[in-house]
């Protein structure tokens, strides 16, 4: 099937939300504040990923927790359609799907409406500081729906990206839940981490330790971003960056 193809059929899926640009940009979206309700039903924490890609992840934990609901957020709505069709497949009545830039996801949920928030193998933004979704802007935009003390997740293969998202942590006095930094040789054990995507196993099959941070948000000051020097990831001595053009694709 190709895109235009998945373009179609993601626009005849019940749990996939296609808000067009006008309707978010000045504008709150329909299910503001009304998800628990209108749409899953049911009074659920209500858990977002955040660049889901192919939804494996939202898709894996509907399955593993029925007692929660999950929602997937990306902009690329081909790779989301793998994990949308399969969540109406199976029935999973937790799992939903937003195509939207996370930048509009303001638009989406109302004070206190989500309980999490996953970030999963995100793009580390090495050349640009406020386009990581662990920036401060970022952090704030996410305050604005989070419930008082929500937690963060952050999963990545990059070492940039963890050392960043860290200092952060550290320097504006969040507190910090778990904080791994190989996670899969640590002898950490939790349930909810023992799910893998299709690209992790990739990056664990390449010799890439995979990093672990749990934070929660629940600092009421204006946050600083931390003014630390990172050693940049070098993709030529690793897979990561073919695989993850592959992902983008």
């Amino acid at each position: 099937m190709n895109k235009l193809e998945k373009f179609a059929e993601m626009d005849k899926l019940p749990n996939v939300i296609q808000a067009d640009f006008s309707e978010v940009f000045r504008t709150d979206y329909k299910l503001k504040g009304r998800w628990s309700a209108e749409f899953f039903g049911n009074t659920n924490p209500v858990v977002l990923e955040l660049g889901c890609g192919r939804g494996e992840y939202t898709v894996a934990l509907a399955r593993k927790y029925p007692d929660k609901n999950f929602i997937g957020v990306d902009i690329k709505g081909a790779r989301m359609y793998n994990g949308a069709s399969t969540a109406y497949k199976e029935g999973l009545r937790n799992a939903a799907f937003i195509r939207s830039r996370i930048e509009m996801i303001g638009s989406f949920f109302a004070p206190s409406e989500i309980d999490e928030i996953w970030l999963t193998f995100p793009d580390p933004q090495m050349q640009k500081t406020r386009k990581r979704l662990t920036a401060c802007r970022f952090l704030e935009l996410y305050a604005r729906f989070l419930k008082p003390g929500g937690i963060i997740h952050l999963k990545t293969d990059s070492n940039f990206m963890y050392t960043y998202t860290r200092e952060l942590v550290l320097h504006n006095g969040l507190t910090m839940i778990t904080d791994q930094s190989d996670l899969y040789n640590s002898g950490f054990e939790d349930e909810i981490l023992s799910v893998r995507t299709y690209y992790e196993e990739r990056f664990l099959g390449q010799g890439m330790a995979i990093k672990y941070l749990s934070f929660r948000l629940d600092n009421k000051n204006t946050l600083v971003e931390p003014q630390v020097d990172i050693p940049r990831d070098n993709y030529r001595n690793t897979g990561r960056r073919v695989a993850f053009d592959d992902q983008q694709g």
